[in-house]
Formats: structure tokens, C-alpha cells, sequence
């Protein structure tokens, strides 16, 4: 009975790590395309501030933002806002795209903030 349970334990741990990895993975390549798309459609005004967009790395651009960042952010890119066209100009991007860049955006202003 006792090597039944050590060989579940162990079954059980090693299941738990590859999904973890497998997640990892994901996350990982989620953040790798939403730099593609924050750079492709987003970071010629959030780089710099123009138009008044808020500048990534500069969380204090960001304080007056919704407190629930992902949710309004995600909205406000694929639709558009304010000075902000939708997709960043870019209607050629899918909503995944839009996403993962305002995903990329907030992750590398704030990254010790949890996401929705």
C-alpha cells in the first residue's frame, strides 16, 4: 500500500510540473506576441507620449487609469478611445493581437501588479 501511495504522490507531482511548464510556455509566448504587437501598432505613441497616450515603463502615466486595467484597457484598444484608433491603427490585428499587446503594455509598467 505504501508504494502505491509514493508512486501516486509521484505520478501526481510530475502531472502538476508539466502543467505548470506547460503554462509557462504560454504565458511566455503570450507576452513574446503581444510585444510584437505593442511594437507593431502601439509603440510609436507609448513609447514617447504622444497625444497624451501614457508612456509604458512610466507606471506614474498610468495612476488616473481604471483600477481594473485589463478589463478597460483590452476594451479601449480594440474599440478605440479618446485620441487612441482602435487597434492602434492597425484593423488588420485580431482581437488576440490587441490583447496580448495591452497584456505586454501593463506587464512591463507594472509588473508586480496582478492581472484581472
Amino acid at each position: 500500500m505504501k508504494l502505491h501511495t509514493q508512486s501516486s504522490y509521484i505520478i501526481a507531482t510530475l502531472a502538476m510540473t508539466v502543467a505548470v511548464n506547460s503554462l509557462a510556455q504560454e504565458s511566455s509566448q503570450r507576452l513574446d506576441e503581444g510585444q510584437r504587437a505593442y511594437e507593431a501598432a502601439c509603440a510609436s505613441c507609448h513609447d514617447s507620449g504622444v497625444g497624451g497616450a501614457p508612456v509604458t515603463h512610466k507606471p506614474g502615466d498610468w495612476k488616473t487609469r481604471s483600477p481594473l486595467w485589463d478589463a478597460v484597457l483590452f476594451e479601449h484598444a480594440n474599440a478605440g478611445y479618446l485620441k487612441m484608433p482602435s487597434k492602434g491603427g492597425r484593423e488588420n490585428l485580431t482581437e488576440y493581437d490587441v490583447d496580448a499587446a495591452a497584456e505586454y503594455m501593463l506587464t512591463i509598467t507594472h509588473p508586480a501588479l496582478p492581472a484581472d
